[in-house]
């Protein structure tokens, strides 16, 4: 137990040392919420990973998709390594950096209120940030319970509130810099965290190679499994495990969903340079490979501890379920107490760095494209940075209240959180950042499809009857939809302004050595 709390006071200190140490760097609203565009390579691709990878991947998603998938699960952390990083900065990082510092776009739906000429886009997108934003960083608590119920003999909530106060502390100190700097602290704590309990894991079991003959051994699920594969054996350590199709949409859905995210594509909004993007494509990229590419793998040799407490769960009524959230927990339970130690830092570093990212997102989207643009006289800069720091405690606190009387649906929420703002905005994003002709029609039709079909199946679902079953398929369809309807709806709407968006588009032409979109100046 010392070595765990030592372990922790030295990580609380330090996060509170950089919240200190980037006072200085807050300054402004620029600074505040972007660092001033001035952020490294190194750290603009840990603070892009961090905010990627939270407790919800480490303890819930890599045990429930270990569990149904087996080692196939593993192709989610894949895919989230080569579409969700390295796909992710070779189209969108270099030209959203350029677009939104000529539109002087600070947020998202700046974004899209000064690209396509509309207050209203604007306002709407910061209320559907702010709506399922607010849900999700409420989830990203969820995963520390079971692993402080193993870990440790206090209540859950302590944890909570401590995680609130110490990430509140250092967002509202030191905003954007703060934040990332933790983030490239955090993001080398998961990095050997998650090598060392990998390893630790597989020893326990025998080694990798008995690992992989148990999990092979195991009888196929039906619950689990499509029909076409039914009765087959070895599925768990397969390469397509049991369900390719389901397997498929788990990817689309946490590897592209990242491109819609406002917490995600921001960090592109603050890259300092073209070194930056080129380390920090590279640098992201490996960073996947190793948190979910491990994390994935790891849970995929969940049903080898099947039979550990906890895991399998009778109701009252008799019902038998998987409580998907203590398969993780029990995987480490077993491990040396440095090792829980080093685990408990780990979970918490990747909650707190992806705490931190949607709170700084949430309150500077609410501040700035809501409340500035409904205010009838302009706000002062240093009003503007004072409500943000205010607006970052008040979502906190709302959190930490849904995190300590969670809804059933939790879990699933955050695959529906992804959905809506994915489906709502990765496609007008990112055609916005390549096409003259996207309308504002096209926009408002992509808004309509993400939160719209969402509701509409969670409602659905609610009634026993969903439009789609899985709200990890419903996402990735919202988020395919767009794609689809953007270029579409633009076809045969109005067209906007075209000597607007040519000026817009200059800044591509802009010419140093080469193209902008080529190589970004300092």
């Amino acid at each position: 137990m010392a070595i765990k709390i030592i372990l922790l006071i030295i990580f609380f200190a330090t996060m509170l040392i950089i919240g200190i140490y980037s006072r200085n760097k807050a300054k402004n609203v620029n600074d505040y919420v972007l660092g001033g565009r001035t952020v490294g390579p190194w750290i603009s691709a840990f603070a892009f990973g961090t905010s990627y990878f939270s407790s919800v991947v480490f303890i819930g998603y890599a045990g429930q998709f270990g569990w149904k998938f087996g080692l196939a699960s593993t192709w989610i952390g894949i895919g989230n390594a080569f579409i969700g990083s390295l796909l992710a900065w070779l189209i969108l990082g270099r030209r959203t950096r350029l677009m939104t510092q000529q539109l002087d776009a600070k947020t998202m739906p700046e974004y899209f209120g000064k690209r396509f000429d509309s207050k209203s886009l604007r306002v709407v997108g910061s209320l559907i940030a702010f709506i399922f934003l607010v849900p999700y960083t409420a989830g990203v608590y969820n995963g520390l319970s079971r692993l402080f119920g193993m870990a440790f003999s206090i209540d859950y909530r302590i944890c909570v509130i401590i995680m609130a106060l110490l990430t509140g502390a250092y967002v509202v100190i030191g905003g954007y810099m703060a934040t990332a700097l933790n983030d490239f602290v955090q993001g080398i704590i998961m990095l050997i965290g998650i090598c060392a309990v990998i390893g630790a894991v597989l020893a326990g079991q025998g080694g990798f190679l008995n690992a992989i003959k148990e999990l092979s051994v195991i009888e196929t699920d039906p619950s689990v499994t499509t029909a076409a594969l039914a009765d087959s054996k070895g599925l768990f350590a397969s390469m397509f495990g049991p369900d390719p199709l389901s397997l498929l949409g788990v990817v689309i859905l946490t590897s592209l969903g990242t491109w819609g995210l406002p917490q995600m594509v921001q960090k592109f909004y603050a890259i300092k340079d073209e070194k930056a993007v080129k380390t920090g494509t590279v640098v992201s990229t490996f960073f996947a490979i190793i948190i979910a590419g491990g994390c994935y793998f790891l849970g995929g040799f969940g049903r080898l501890f099947a039979n550990c407490e906890g895991v399998i769960e009778t109701a009252a009524d008799g019902t038998v379920k998987v409580a998907f959230d203590n398969i993780v927990p029990s995987m480490l339970s077993t491990l040396p107490d440095i090792l829980i130690g080093v685990v408990v830092v780990l979970v918490f570093s990747a909650s707190m760095s992806t705490l931190s990212s949607l709170v700084l997102t949430s309150s500077s989207t609410l501040t700035l494209d809501l409340i500035k643009p409904l205010m009838k006289k302009e706000l002062k800069e240093k009003t503007q940075l004072r409500l943000m720091q205010g607006l970052v405690m008040f979502f906190i606190i709302i959190s930490v209240v849904i995190a300590f009387n969670p809804p059933t649906f939790i879990a699933q929420l955050m695959g529906v959180s992804w959905g809506a703002l994915a489906g709502a905005f990765l496609a007008p994003f990112m055609y916005g950042l390549y096409s003259k002709k996207i309308t504002k029609a096209s926009v408002w039709a992509s808004y309509i499809i993400g939160v719209g079909f969402t509701l509409a199946n969670m409602i659905a679902s609610k009634a026993g009857n969903p439009i789609i079953a899985s709200p990890i398929n419903a996402g990735a369809a919202t988020m395919i939809a767009g794609l689809i309807i953007v270029p579409i709806v633009s076809l045969i709407t109005p067209k906007p302004d075209q000597a607007k968006i040519d000026e817009m588009f200059a800044i591509y032409e802009h010419r140093v050595s080469v193209k902008e979109t080529e190589n970004l100046g300092e």
